[in-house]
């Protein structure tokens, strides 16, 4: 219905921004990473995901299409709403979550308010075999080729893994790559560096 909201920032609160759009507030639940971003008075442009459970219709915005991606796809996990989302959000930047995923680091989400052990697991365990389905990106690819499955084994296919995560195509993550050195930066600088491709490109 609303693919992002750019406006006015009338009001910051924890996990609510209110953008005013020509007069009309739009109340979104947020993240503290996006929260971070905005400042009252200025403009802002939030990403949206419109929430509709039965009696609940809510509005959602992400400052970017990555933490937006990693909303949508942490929601599809069953056991995980909206609430839990945006608390392993506020905890984790989408390529530390991308990461975290890749890797099977528990830790790294249950640092998140209300988030267990159990959901942890879970959310890696459902995520890595989405990723390997190939079900992640927004073309319905999996890098390497259709059908193939993702078994991460060095820094390359960590990160086009990790890319694939935040919802990156296989053409896309493939461009983003090229002439970066593997050798000489982490796995976080990697994905950082790719990120920073896609937005000159």
């Amino acid at each position: 219905m609303f693919y992002y909201l750019s406006g006015t920032v009338a009001h910051v609160a924890p996990y609510l921004a209110v953008i005013d759009c020509g007069g009309v507030g739009y109340a979104c639940r947020t993240t503290n990473q996006t929260i971070s971003r905005l400042k009252v008075g200025e403009r802002g442009k939030l990403f949206t995901h419109l929430y509709v459970r039965e009696e609940i219709f809510e509005l959602y915005g992400f400052a970017t299409e990555e933490e937006l991606n990693c909303f949508r796809m942490l929601i599809g996990v069953s056991g995980v709403g909206p609430k839990a989302a945006l608390s392993i959000l506020s905890a984790n930047t989408p390529e530390g979550l991308a990461m975290s995923i890749i890797t099977g680091d528990e830790k790294a989400l249950t640092v998140a308010q209300g988030i267990g052990k159990k959901i942890a697991q879970r959310v890696i365990l459902e995520l890595k075999d989405k990723l390997a389905k190939g079900q992640l990106s927004p073309g319905g690819e999996s890098y390497g080729g259709s059908g193939v499955t993702v078994i991460p084994e060095n820094k390359s296919s960590e990160a086009a893994a990790a890319l694939a995560v935040l919802g990156y195509s296989t053409a896309e993550i493939t461009a983003a790559l090229k002439g970066i050195d593997m050798d000489a930066l982490t796995l976080e600088e990697v994905i950082k560096q790719a990120l920073k491709q896609m937005v000159k490109g």
